[in-house]
């Protein structure tokens, strides 16, 4: 049994049912390895919070963590001895682990620094031998219908994350819980792969394979371990890194890097872009993102068995790497405008998502034709190469998203306070927070500043969302010295003219209350005091007494420490707010730069550009594959 698990070659190729089961489970195994890696994104303002982090610092996370897995990908090249299949076993076994024993609970972010790393490792040597399980197991006229159930992986993987979160976080709201059925998932997906994954034998997974009809003469080739093409020692000779390190590979791969630097922003903050520049909950910019992850997922697929049954790769990618810069050109366009709205954004994911699809499932299928051209043996080597410029070009990206984007950070360490202080007091917030203090200290200094007054209270109404004519109404008093001559008369004084407007002692006191009051003469103190029975002028009078009283209370509502808090962080705050919007769409433009630079590498591709001259290459192989079987079998 023991060894059974350990040694899981296979010496035939499998008939159509098995082969599709080790497919369907290396796909699995790829999902559940990407909703691990990306669990943590949906409640990343949540973890930035309780552990005391900083925005930056969370990103740095993901760049050590990106930069450790670059290097976990070569290893991966150099681990084939280990068999692919336990590769993966093993570590959906430690990745599980991890997310759901380790992460959780971290008590600090140097432990979850820690932990992240190690989680990235296993990742980086795991999400290598997985698409060399794929090429395995598929014959190159279905490898876009295979790599498009590959590339399944990292968008379903994205899917779930933000289905599950969208879903539960209402009711489960702790971060944690996100981790526990991520982890819970990730040991079931371990203990399928232990029981039914297997992998070819070298002698077999080293030859080229263009359709099944190659099935009889690779057999007869491993059968008879001769020196034929596709088994060739003095090719092995020459070392498969060396013919790995070409320009076509590496820069093909480095084109796809940046041609991805888009998904991978919105895999790790798009729940943090969406809050701090357009106020969404983490579950409406999870539910938001589902848009684009469910499309990318539709894409991947339909465009896979597309090229499979075109048999070109060439123009999918041209083609979708249009379609996505349309969609993200619109999509950095609408970063500045907070109107923006959610089925708009949605728009603009489904043109990004299904051109990137395209693009990416093509290349996928391309990248390891390319690799076969030059060694098949070399699967995993340059599939190593290609995930190691992947990880390192992210971890690059990352370092200058923190550059680019600094107003976030400010925005997710110190705009949770305010945004709670502006939840719990919403009216008070707003007072506090859009009056001028200029302003404020002009009437504290002289309370007699009828300008500054009426603009104060004009500042205070417009936080209430007052109409202007109720400001204008307002203020009208205030410059007019009626609120100054109403609070000038004693109330007993208001009352008897209330009363009885034609009481004279009552009026004749108001006068001479007004007078000493507001150091007017007589006359004026008369014209002021007949004003007040105006119906409109009692209607401002109203209006200004009650955004004086507002402006008061707000204070003591907020409290002292809420007061100071504002004082000390407001303006960096609001100015974080301002600054945010434009910071990411540079970012967004310089995701539009990857995809526009992705487009020439195509052409340093294997294949084919017309689907006719792709059949008259297969009509080709396959006649050379019966003469060369004929001549096994006579031999």
């Amino acid at each position: 049994m023991r060894h059974s698990l350990w040694n899981r070659q296979l010496s035939h190729y499998p008939d159509t049912g098995l082969r599709y089961l080790y497919l369907a489970i290396t796909v699995l195994s790829t999902v559940v390895l990407y909703y691990e890696l990306y669990v943590s994104g949906s409640v990343a303002t949540q973890i930035i919070t309780e552990l005391g982090m900083s925005f930056s610092y969370f990103v740095w996370i993901s760049v050590a963590g990106n930069a450790v897995g670059a290097f976990a990908s070569l290893f991966a090249g150099l681990a084939d001895r280990w068999g692919r299949a336990n590769l993966v076993v093993g570590g959906l076994l430690a990745t599980g682990l991890i997310i759901l024993v380790g992460l959780p609970h971290a008590p600090n972010g140097i432990t979850y620094l820690v932990l992240y790393v190690l989680l990235s490792f296993v990742e980086g040597v795991v999400l290598v031998a997985t698409p060399a399980l794929m090429r395995d197991f598929s014959p190159q006229v279905g490898r876009g219908a295979a790599m498009g159930f590959w590339t399944l992986g990292p968008v379903l993987g994205s899917l779930v994350v933000t289905t599950v979160s969208s879903n539960t976080l209402g009711q489960h709201p702790d971060w944690r819980f996100q981790f526990h059925v991520c982890g819970v998932a990730g040991l079931v997906v371990f203990v399928v792969a232990l029981l039914g994954l297997r992998e070819l034998s070298p002698a077999l997974r080293d030859q080229l394979m263009v359709s099944m009809r190659d099935r009889a003469l690779l057999e007869a080739r491993a059968a008879c371990a001769a020196h034929v093409k596709g088994v060739d020692p003095a090719r092995e000779l020459k070392g498969p890194w060396r013919q790995m390190l070409r320009f076509g590979i590496v820069g093909s791969a480095f084109a796809i890097s940046v041609f991805l630097l888009l998904y991978y922003a919105l895999v790790g903050f798009a729940v943090v872009y969406l809050a701090t520049t357009f106020g969404y909950s983490d579950q409406r910019a999870n539910a938001l993102a589902n848009w684009y992850w469910a499309f990318n997922a539709i894409s991947l697929v339909v465009f896979g068995l597309l090229s499979d049954k075109l048999r070109v790769r060439k123009p999918f990618m041209v083609l979708g790497g249009i379609v996505s810069v349309v969609g993200t050109v619109l999509f950095a366009l609408a970063a500045t405008h907070p109107s923006t709205g959610y089925h708009t954004f949605a728009l603009y994911f489904v043109l990004a998502s299904v051109g990137g699809g395209m693009a990416y499932v093509a290349w996928m299928a391309s990248f390891t034709e390319t690799v076969e051209k030059h060694d098949p043996a070399a699967t995993a080597v340059g599939l190593a190469v290609w995930g190691w410029t992947l990880r390192l070009v992210v971890t690059f990206s990352l370092v200058v998203l923190t550059f680019i984007v600094p107003a976030t950070s400010t925005l997710v360490e110190k705009g949770a306070r305010i945004t709670a202080i502006q939840q719990e007091h919403p009216r008070q917030f707003a007072i506090v927070t859009g009056i001028d203090p200029a302003v404020a200290a002009r009437v504290r200094k002289d309370p007699a500043d009828r300008e500054a007054l009426a603009t104060l209270l004009g500042q205070v109404a417009t936080a209430e969302g007052a109409t202007a004519t109720e400001i204008r109404s307002a203020q009208s008093t205030v410059r007019g010295g009626q609120l100054a001559a109403a609070q000038a008369v004693a109330p007993a004084t208001m009352a008897a003219i209330q009363t009885d407007p034609r009481d004279t002692a009552a009026q004749a006191d108001a006068v001479k209350q007004i007078m000493a009051g507001l150091g007017v003469g007589r006359p004026a103190a008369v014209k002021l005091l007949a004003g007040l029975g105006d119906p409109g002028t009692q209607r401002g009078l109203r209006l200004a007494a009650r955004y004086a009283a507002d402006l008061k209370a707000a204070p003591a509502a907020i409290g002292k420490a809420g007061l100071a808090y504002l004082s000390a962080h407001g303006a960096e705050v609001t100015k974080a707010a301002q600054d945010n919007p434009r910071q990411w769409q540079t970012w967004w433009w310089v995701c539009v730069a990857g995809q526009l630079l992705f487009l020439p590498f195509v052409f340093l591709m294997a294949g084919r550009w017309s689907p006719r001259r792709a059949r008259e290459d297969e009509r080709a192989h396959d006649a050379l594959v019966e003469r060369e079987l004929a001549a096994l079998k006579e031999s």
